[in-house]
């Protein structure tokens, strides 16, 4: 099987998506939300690119979750901070959710055959899945406001680090660039993400804690799936 990596949201390409599988990757904080979420039992969560939409689906069944520049949305339940996503606040539930980089890369990614939600919550599970099921796979990482970021660049190592472990993957460049970079860094991840650019913003706004979490590795074999705008 072969993986490719595309570096940032901007760079997506239908063609390149066709009949292969997408892993998505917005580790600050989205897909750490989403698979936080869906490990703590919600019951699905719908990926929305605008705010209004998002609103328009409030009821009583329902949490709204996302955020714009880092911080909660005026009329939304709750932030992007996974540490938010509680057992006790989303069992159940549906979470409606809108983010300025990991909804968007959802939604620009639906050409795949299949597309899976990936952080460094999930990363082991994520490598296996891709080995056990055979299929040339994309890994696109969401970025920052469309500029390729660090954090995501290592998750993406991360993962590729892991399916190398359970069988032959063959490289793009990129991809043997980001496996290198993990492998250089994996006993001190944050050595290599702490002069991220986006890594540096959250910490400016308070946002330790959900860093130190985003950055645990391999706490669930959980791989969520995203389709037709939904997650479970």
């Amino acid at each position: 099987m072969k993986i490719s990596l595309i570096p940032a949201v901007t760079y997506v390409n239908d063609d390149e998506l066709k009949g292969k599988t997408a892993v998505v990757i917005d580790v600050l904080r989205a897909t750490s939300v989403m698979t936080t979420a869906i490990i703590n039992g919600a019951s699905e969560i719908i990926a929305l690119t605008e705010v209004e939409d998002a609103l328009r689906m409030k009821d009583a069944k329902c949490i709204l979750g996302g955020e714009r520049k880092g911080l909660k949305i005026k009329g939304f339940d709750l932030s992007n901070s996974p540490l938010e996503y509680t057992r006790e606040r989303v069992e159940g539930k549906r979470v409606v959710m809108t983010t300025t980089n990991g909804t968007k890369t959802l939604n620009k990614v639906e050409a795949a055959d299949k597309i899976y939600i990936a952080c460094m919550l999930n990363g082991k599970a994520v490598g296996k899945r891709l080995v056990e099921e055979e299929k040339d796979t994309v890994i696109v990482c969401a970025g920052t406001n469309g500029k390729f970021s660090i954090d995501d660049y290592a998750c993406a190592g991360k993962i590729i680090y892991e399916a190398n472990k359970f069988g032959k993957v063959e490289l793009d460049d990129f991809a043997y660039a980001a496996f290198s970079a993990y492998n250089d860094h994996k006993d001190d991840i944050i050595s290599l993400v702490k002069n991220a650019y986006h890594y540096k913003y959250l910490l400016s706004l308070g946002l330790g804690e959900d860093l130190k979490y985003c950055f645990k590795e391999d706490i669930s074999d959980l791989v969520p799936e995203y389709k037709s705008g939904r997650i479970k």
